[in-house]
């Protein structure tokens, strides 16, 4: 849903003239079908890890609800009909970065998680294209907003997914990922990553009133929303390091905060952003 949600935003502000209402409802639909279809055949490829973490172990393929050759299918089918819809209501350049979203999830991000910690920086790629498909399919071209809006969500995701694999790095472990917070005991490292994509996300949150894209009312918002997000992951690389902290569940608590912030984050920055379009 954050996908598409940052799809959308991507098209509205690409927007110049008349709005197309019913190429922004193909953008959402393609965005949608390419997003479930990546989703389900990530399921598929990794169906007997999440059998092993408590966290996935429910999904329909673990806990055999459905065979993986349905999971295959409807993943498969999914995504091609979602770059179709966007290649033949859109343009062809939304089509192709739909694909290379997809791509780039399915064949690098998926069984890097299993090789690399660098795989996150990896998947932050691909999780960070919709925005700039949903302004290729307003523009048919992909300029400087369309890259402000990348290094936004780009930079965001990171504090975002480590709070989340900080939480479940257990289950992680148990699966055999190679995710940062495994190999991380006091989470030091994982939360001075944290910290710095918070820091970054500081400056890069004012790019779009910088680019012209808004205008300054907009730039308040963001600079409050960034230092209170920032607030937050400095609360957390304090308890790293901490034996007591990290084996209890204090600094689980931080992460979940932290979790939940970046999940209110995102929405609200693009909203301030959308609603103070120059």
């Amino acid at each position: 849903m954050l996908s598409v949600l940052t799809a959308l935003c991507g098209f509205y502000l690409g927007t110049l003239g008349a709005f197309d209402y019913w190429r922004f409802f193909h953008v959402a639909l393609g965005t949608t079908l390419v997003g479930g279809g990546a989703g389900a055949l990530n399921q598929f490829v990794e169906r007997r890890y999440d059998a092993l973490m408590k966290r996935t172990e429910r999904r329909p393929l673990p806990a055999g609800r459905l065979r993986p050759i349905e999971g295959l299918i409807f993943g498969s089918v999914m995504s091609i009909l979602g770059i179709v819809d966007l290649c033949l209501f859109t343009n062809n350049l939304t089509g192709i970065l739909a694909a290379v979203t997809f791509s780039t999830y399915i064949f690098l991000y998926t069984p890097l998680k299993r090789i690399t910690p660098y795989s996150t920086l990896i998947g932050a790629i691909p999780g960070a294209l919709p925005p700039v498909l949903g302004w290729a399919a307003a523009r048919n071209d992909v300029n400087l907003g369309a890259a402000v809006l990348f290094a936004i969500v780009f930079c965001w995701q990171m504090p975002h997914f480590l709070s989340l694999a900080w939480m479940y790095r257990r289950d992680y472990a148990r699966a055999g990922f190679k995710i940062l917070t495994v190999g991380d005991p006091d989470g030091k490292r994982t939360s001075r990553e944290i910290v710095a994509y918070s820091i970054a996300l500081v400056p890069v949150s004012l790019l779009p009133a910088s680019a012209g894209m808004t205008g300054l009312a907009s730039m308040a918002g963001a600079v409050g929303l960034s230092l209170a997000f920032l607030f937050m992951s400095v609360m957390l690389v304090r308890h790293a390091g901490n034996p007591q902290t990290i084996m209890g569940e204090k600094f689980n608590s931080y992460s979940r905060q932290l979790f939940f912030a970046s999940l209110v984050y995102l929405p609200s920055l693009l909203l301030l952003i959308a609603l103070d379009k120059a």
